[in-house]
């Protein structure tokens, strides 16, 4: 007779994915927080304009802004503080909101997962109720539908319902994103955000994702219409040399 405690166990009848089935599942993590100083005006809540900067260039171009005003973050959660919270390297995991003079400036300078691109959008246009939204991103080559140059410089827009049926557009001069091609990430959702809240929203994206010259100059002038003044460069810009968003640098020609 066979002894069954020592003989070899006949293979699973479920598939190793199907194992997961019983596993709890992960806890879900806390949603994205806007927290602010409360001391800053009551305007910041409801300010004209909400400028939010994603792509390397945007955010080199919104570091060079003057006489702007540090008066809260965006807290991720899923980004975990490293070391003291009074390190420099423990700030710098924050996503930092600025004060213009009526104006409010998001610098959003961590990666932020596709997953969790709704909430983090949900988190900001709810904790920032503004009446026009300008989203400052980059393009990814496998998302144009079209050729695309290594040495070219693209910007497109896209605009909400309100926006375009708008009598002053907030954003002139720049052609609408191509048919068939698609924006993804953290812009995108913070778009379409703004379309389910019906507000005043613009993304304006270039291409390369990279902060060569020649995209800042294109996101300095767009700013400059807007009534903030650049500043020359500090040798800072290499701050976000090492940012690894959503936008990455792509080379590949996509047809």
């Amino acid at each position: 007779m066979e002894d069954v405690l020592t003989e070899t166990p006949p293979p699973s009848r479920f598939f190793r994915e199907d194992l997961d089935n019983f596993a709890s599942p992960p806890p879900s993590l806390p949603p994205p927080l806007v927290l602010l100083n409360p001391n800053s005006s009551s305007d910041h809540l409801r300010p004209p304009l909400l400028i939010i900067a994603l792509s390397a260039p945007s955010l080199a171009v919104l570091h060079r802004i003057p006489h702007k005003v540090l008066i809260g973050a965006l807290i991720l959660p899923e980004i975990p503080l490293a070391g003291n919270s009074l390190e420099p390297s423990a700030r710098d995991r924050s996503c930092y909101v600025y004060a213009g003079e009526s104006q409010v400036l998001v610098s959003v300078q961590l990666p932020v997962a596709d997953e969790r691109a709704r909430a983090v959008a949900k988190s900001l246009l709810g904790g920032i109720q503004a009446e026009r939204v300008l989203i400052l991103d980059s393009i990814r080559s496998q998302n144009y539908r079209g050729r695309l140059a290594v040495d070219e410089t693209l910007a497109f827009k896209l605009e909400t319902v309100e926006e375009r049926n708008a009598e002053q557009h907030l954003v002139r001069g720049l052609d609408y994103f191509p048919s068939g091609s698609v924006m993804d990430g953290l812009g995108a959702a913070i778009i379409a955000e703004c379309q389910m809240r019906r507000a005043k929203g613009t993304l304006v994206a270039t291409w390369p994702a990279s902060a060569r010259s020649a995209e800042m100059t294109m996101f300095g002038s767009l700013l400059n219409d807007l009534g903030f003044p650049i500043s020359e460069s500090d040798g800072n810009d290499d701050f976000v040399a090492g940012y690894s968003g959503s936008s990455r640098y792509d080379s590949d020609l996509y047809t």
